[in-house]
């Protein structure tokens, strides 16, 4: 089953002015079927909020944890729910 969901994660270490929020937009696109935004918090971290199929999600955040990110990731803080479905498209703010 691969039902839509709504992603929201807390990515945090040097993940600002590195490029952070345009490489995840990047790899959003590239995913595919994915809306959502990637915005700077004012505490350093950055937030990745990210709506469509559950394996589409599953694999921004495994790229988030793991993948080949700018700066560097210390840790990611998710949680899972149901899709607004108010995004066109995956955006930076």
């Amino acid at each position: 089953m691969n039902e839509d969901v709504r992603l929201t994660a807390w990515v945090r270490g040097r993940v600002q002015a590195v490029g952070f929020r345009w490489f995840t937009r990047a790899k959003a696109l590239e995913i595919g079927g994915l809306s959502g935004f990637a915005l700077n918090l004012e505490d350093g971290r950055v937030q990745v909020v990210a709506e469509g199929s559950r394996k589409g999600c599953q694999d921004l955040l495994d790229w988030l944890r793991e993948g080949d990110t700018p700066g560097r990731v210390d840790g990611v803080t998710e949680i899972w729910d149901t899709p607004r479905g108010i995004y066109e498209t995956f955006a930076i703010r």
